[in-house]
């Protein structure tokens, strides 16, 4: 392959896997790294929906118990990002959406790092605020889980939309698992599980891993010394995990092997295989993902799966989305009005319809509160599609 046709193969790679402010220039994919948009304005991350204002805090986590399972050596380590109802006019701006050299990295894993101002990524705006002062009350904790390679800053708009609506939301991310992560100390850490989770098994050790993750950060939340200034605010009988591709499959590893969570959803990710033999005991689970990826190979997992799950449960696909339809790219892509001919649903809408289905299953699931948008097509929203295979 010459070098102009692997400069538009990396532009096209970026389209699917990263969000369209990132391209310096769009319109010329194959031009030279001189031609480089060095803006660092980024794009804006949708509001928030709910009564709420947002705070956030992050965590660090060391398990001490557990080596690493990709660095094989030193305990294992997550960074949390904690969002939270709060009140209103309190907290400082908005925390960063990244390093710039943590987007850096995450372009240098695409091939993109010449192409593409890292700065542009990094200055994405988000909503939340840092050190905001908590709104009285207990809240359902939700933790969420990103897709493989990507941080958890990929879910923020998730993250706060949950938050602003009566949620404590931790998002994880874990250590190895994506392209680039910051931790205390100057270090950012690559994704050591890449090379290593290739072949059979490889998902199922992931999952297996971030169970373990979400155990331990229950313990560290809901136990008797908590490690968050606020754990107050948790109401440590209504917990439920959510997540992106794998995250959303560790969703039901990390279920069979923790009874404190109540619901899981995945969005868009393939199942670890076998089903769990310990099963999830009839607690609720949803199927949330693209009519354009989960058609593929994902029908074929789901479908074993489904039968299993012996609760409440739902199959949702949305049309004109991609595989990343439920995580912050799709609003990001359109604002700079880069165009995504695989996934023409627009990014607001996108990120509204994901927002309304799973806010909806958490409310019902969490709060005892009826929620017909699950109970099939409406009208309203001719996108969704609602499967039972």
């Amino acid at each position: 392959m010459n070098a102009t046709r692997r400069t538009a193969a990396a532009a096209a790679l970026l389209a699917l896997l990263l969000p369209a402010p990132l391209l310096a220039a769009s319109a010329a994919s194959a031009a030279p790294a001189a031609a480089v948009d060095t803006r660092t304005a980024g794009p804006e991350l949708p509001a928030p929906t709910g009564r709420f204002a947002v705070g956030s805090e992050d965590l660090h986590l060391v398990d001490r118990s557990r080596t690493d399972p990709w660095a094989h050596t030193g305990p294992r380590e997550l960074m949390v990002t904690l969002r939270y109802p709060a009140q209103r006019g309190t907290g400082r701006a908005p925390a960063p959406y990244m390093s710039t050299e943590e987007a850096r990295l995450i372009l240098a894993d695409k091939g993109l790092d010449k192409i593409i101002d890292p700065a542009a990524f990094a200055a994405t705006r988000a909503h939340a605020r840092v050190g905001a002062h908590p709104a009285v009350g207990r809240y359902p904790l939700i933790v969420l889980s990103p897709g493989f390679t990507v941080p958890r800053a990929t879910l923020t708009s998730l993250a706060e939309d949950l938050a602003s609506r009566g949620y404590v939301v931790a998002a994880v991310d874990h250590a190895y698992e994506s392209a680039a992560t910051a931790f205390p100390g100057g270090r950012i850490l690559t994704c050591l599980a890449c090379d290593q989770t290739q072949g059979p098994g490889g998902r199922e050790a992931v999952t297996e891993a971030r169970a373990k993750d979400v155990s331990f950060l229950l313990d560290r939340l809901t136990g008797r010394h908590p490690v968050w200034r606020h754990a107050g605010l948790i109401d440590s009988g209504r917990i439920a995990m959510g997540g992106h591709s794998i995250g959303g499959a560790s969703a039901l590893t990390a279920m069979a092997a923790d009874p404190r969570i109540r619901a899981g959803i995945d969005m868009d990710g393939t199942l670890p295989e076998p089903y769990p033999a310990a099963g999830i005991g009839g607690r609720p689970f949803m199927l949330l993902g693209s009519a354009a990826s989960v058609p593929g190979d994902q029908e074929g997992n789901w479908k074993g799966p489904w039968q299993h799950f012996d609760g409440w449960k739902r199959w949702i696909t949305l049309d004109g989305t991609d595989h990343f339809g439920p995580t912050d790219y799709p609003a990001l892509r359109d604002q700079l009005g880069v165009p995504h001919p695989e996934a023409p649903l627009p990014g607001p809408r996108a990120v509204e319809l994901t927002r309304t289905y799973v806010s909806a299953f958490f409310d019902r699931h969490l709060k005892g509160q009826p929620r017909p948008v699950l109970d099939g097509p409406g009208a309203d929203a001719p996108e969704v599609r609602f499967h039972n295979p």
